[in-house]
């Protein structure tokens, strides 16, 4: 059975949010400061897509759209930065059940600059999650942890930016964009970092999260914009609430508060909700219009 565009976004966002939600954990096991974590990070990311994008002759996009494709790898340089310093500032479950907000700032921008119109569904489905998010704020210890829950929201809000940009502009290479934020991420870090001070263990974990993880998680959502809505596609981080969470405490430890725990059952309940009412919605449109393939 063919799938249709709605699915394969689906998909795609599932699939690379899953990858996204190891970032909090590997972070921890990497056991350096923020900042060489940034580098190592971008460095790396930009080391292998950029072989890839030369590869695969993708540079024409880069040339045909270099403003657009700008904006989009600062976005993505800065979304990177922000979340490694939260994650080193407060607990990793706080920082991914913020990271929650970014379907808000998703809806803004593309009600104000793209002027589309967000379902009734996804704004009920958005309001939940805050309720859930709000949880988060009013835990025991979150006053301590102010610094890094404000980098966790500004990553939302450059989240929430760039799935709006991709969206406006749907040939920018998501690849090509996602090397140059690497690179810009890494030389805004390299000033405060220690690249060079590392042990062989600590190395092992930087290469896979630089090579592997962040690459094909980041590729994979920022693909899915050419098939789902950014607000949709910006609901599907709040995923990483309850996976990033389960990594840190399953493997290393770090228990949440209960207020956080009620805070993402209640923010992945809604968005079970919310995906298979898509689909729903996505199969009654294909009924009627067969022909229909729209994003």
């Amino acid at each position: 059975m063919q799938s249709n565009s709605y699915q394969r976004g689906l998909a795609m966002v599932i699939l690379g949010v899953v990858f996204l939600s190891f970032d909090g954990l590997l972070i921890r096991l990497a056991n350096t400061d923020g900042w060489t974590i940034v580098f190592w990070r971008g460095f790396l990311m930009f080391c292998v897509l950029g072989v890839l994008c030369c590869v695969g002759n993708r540079l024409g996009a880069l040339r045909s759209h270099p403003f657009s494709s700008l904006a989009s790898a600062l976005l993505l340089g800065l979304m990177s930065s922000l979340f490694v310093l939260a994650v080193m500032n407060a607990n990793v479950a706080n920082v991914v059940v913020i990271l929650s907000t970014a379907p808000l700032f998703a809806a803004l921008f593309s009600r104000v600059f793209l002027h589309e119109k967000v379902p009734l569904r996804t704004l009920l489905a958005i309001a939940v999650c805050m309720l859930g998010m709000g949880l988060v704020f009013l835990g025991e210890g979150a006053m301590g942890m102010l610094t890094g829950n404000l980098y966790a929201l500004t990553a939302a809000a450059a989240i929430g930016g760039n799935l709006t940009l991709l969206r406006r502009y749907p040939a920018i290479d998501p690849m090509t964009v996602i090397a140059g934020g690497g690179l810009l991420s890494a030389a805004i870090a390299l000033p405060m970092a220690s690249p060079l001070a590392l042990d062989a263990e600590r190395y092992g974990v930087l290469a896979l999260m630089g090579l592997v993880q962040m690459p094909l998680a980041t590729v994979l959502i920022n693909s899915a914009t050419r098939y789902l809505p950014s607000t949709e596609v910006a609901l599907f981080y709040l995923v990483e609430t309850a996976l990033g969470t389960l990594w840190v405490w399953w493997l290393l430890g770090e228990t949440p508060t209960a207020s956080t725990l009620l805070g993402g059952a209640i923010v992945i309940t809604v968005l079970v909700l919310h995906a298979w009412m898509g689909l729903h919605l996505e199969r009654q449109r294909l009924r009627l219009y067969p022909g229909f393939t729209g994003k």
